[in-house]
């Protein structure tokens, strides 16, 4: 065996424990994922919310078209909120807006709002631990977009629902299931990070080592193989008939 050849046998075995050690890491995550209750992971049952019937007004659309200034209107849709039915009107300056579908007024969603929003979205209307505006995006709200309200609760789940500053909408029931859940995906797709995408650099250079390991592996076994090591070819065929008669 030549020099290079060690080298490369030694270099072979390390990658391979490496990457034997990420094969195991997805195995385990990838089992855990599946053992995990979806329900659970998505945030459990949702809570029945009654909202009042609309009561709309002649001064309600007037009085929106007056706080768009004129603004063009792309979207215009009913958005229910345990107090009563409002207007979610979407321009493409000013993004979009909630308005009271009664009275026309525009509506902000405070930490009085969003701790009755995230409550009426309670299953088990659970008692409210704390009501936290975020400062910037955690990994429970990474595909969302500020402003948004962590409402807290006092349950044996540990929830925490994420409640739309702009719209009123629960952008996501968190609990402890889904923490779990989020862990093991992050060991998964290996984007330690951000967890939300597999096409980053770490992954595409284990794929590469992967590849790699592969072409080293089938040449360093052609490469060392004796002649003795494919004797058992030849007594596997069999003795040919009539070999060893007179």
């Amino acid at each position: 065996m030549t020099i290079k050849s060690i080298w490369l046998r030694r270099i072979h075995k390390w990658v391979g424990l490496i990457i034997g050690v990420q094969f195991l890491l997805w195995a385990i995550s990838g089992t855990a994922m599946a053992l995990l209750n979806m329900e659970e992971v998505a945030g459990g049952k949702r809570g029945g919310q009654s909202t009042p019937g609309l009561r709309a007004t002649p001064v309600a659309w007037p009085r929106v078209q007056q706080a768009l200034a004129g603004q063009s209107v792309t979207k215009v849709s009913l958005q229910p909120l345990p107090w009563g039915q409002h207007l979610l009107v979407t321009s493409p300056n000013a993004g979009a807006r909630l308005f009271n579908a009664a009275t026309g007024l525009p509506v902000q969603i405070g930490e009085r709002e969003a701790q009755l929003i995230a409550a009426a979205a309670h299953p088990d209307r659970a008692v409210v631990a704390h009501v936290t505006p975020l400062t910037e995006l955690t990994l429970a709200v990474r595909e969302h977009q500020l402003p948004i309200w962590q409402v807290a609760f006092r349950d044996d789940r540990h929830s925490s629902y994420y409640v739309s500053g702009t719209t009123g909408a629960v952008l996501e029931r968190r609990n402890d299931t889904w923490r779990w859940w989020d862990f093991f995906w992050m060991l998964h797709n290996m984007d330690y990070a951000k967890r939300t995408s597999f096409n980053h650099p770490l992954i595409v250079t284990v794929g590469i080592a992967m590849a790699w390991l592969a072409v080293t592996g089938f040449w360093l076994l052609f490469r060392t193989m004796w002649r003795h090591d494919l004797t058992w070819l030849k007594f596997s065929r069999g003795t040919p008939s009539g070999a060893g008669t007179r």
